[in-house]
């Protein structure tokens, strides 16, 4: 079973890595408090995010972050960053046992870094992984011999499976267009099971798909699905919302906020309180 590290010696281990370059892939294990979540409740605003110092690029929308990265890249993929070959919703994801197990309290996710990320890559990439950390208990650790890990590497675009694939599953994060912390929050939401928030199975309740605005080719990107929504509320704030002119044809809205149409969606910087809920409801956190 992993072991837990103190503050201390996490610093430590993470100096250990910046200074070495030995490896062909980097390991990295963060482990941080636990901390309690309260859902949000569904409100017709945006909500915002603090202590992030962002770039340029990640002031996007996550949704013109990924499409950008996407537009040219030889991949098939479906709902603009998932790679179809092995795709769930998070319905039968829950059916099918595709969640990563959980041994006592945490969910243990090995991983691997590739090395070909810069330093201030993996810090990107480590500040995003411990936002899971501090607030759930899914818990990221260097992998050794585990049959099942995730390996982070720079391929072409942003890219994500949903749910444990079984051997390794790789998050493509493409070096100069995907290594934000909300796009690598949203990729490891695929990885655990979810799927994007306006392809929710009630999402016709809260937003409204403009169709004639959406690229034909792109229409299977705003399918509904058959989703396992845990009992929590359509977040408008979600990392894994898009924005209002995702794969938009003509420049027009593609999606909306029924309760209010000038509603700015697809904004998040980081997970919202919702998307945190939903982590610690799928693998029964108890927080």
């Amino acid at each position: 079973m992993p072991v837990s590290f103190s503050i201390k010696r996490r610093l430590l281990t993470y100096f250990r890595f910046l200074t070495s370059a030995c490896s062909k892939m980097t390991r990295v294990s963060f482990v941080v408090l636990l901390l309690s979540v309260t859902p949000m409740f569904l409100v017709c605003k945006p909500l915002q995010s603090e202590n992030l110092l962002l770039l340029p690029d990640e002031m996007l929308d996550v949704s013109k972050i990924i499409t950008k990265a996407n537009r040219n890249i030889s991949k098939f993929l479906t709902h603009g960053d998932i790679m179809p070959s092995r795709m769930r919703n998070a319905d039968p994801c829950v059916k099918s046992g595709c969640k990563w197990l959980k041994t006592g309290a945490y969910v243990y996710v090995p991983i691997e870094i590739s090395n070909n990320f810069t330093r201030a890559e993996v810090r990107v990439i480590m500040k995003a992984l411990m936002g899971f950390e501090r607030s759930t208990c899914i818990r990221f650790t260097w992998r050794t011999d585990e049959k099942d890990y995730i390996q982070f590497f720079s391929g072409e675009g942003c890219w994500s499976y949903v749910g444990r694939q079984r051997e390794m599953q790789q998050i493509s994060l493409q070096k100069d267009g995907c290594v934000y912390v909300n796009i690598v929050q949203h990729e490891v939401l695929h990885a655990l099971g979810f799927h994007h928030e306006q392809t929710r199975s009630d999402r016709n309740n809260y937003v409204k798909i403009h169709w004639e605005n959406i690229m034909s080719e792109d229409k299977p990107n705003f399918e509904k699905l058959k989703t396992y929504n845990l009992y929590t509320p359509y977040d408008y704030n979600s990392v894994m919302q898009y924005d209002n002119f995702a794969f938009s044809i003509n420049g027009k809205p593609t999606i909306t906020a029924k309760c209010n149409p000038d509603l700015i969606l697809g904004s998040a910087t980081e997970m919202s309180d919702n998307d945190i809920a939903r982590v610690n409801r799928l693998y029964r956190c108890c927080k």
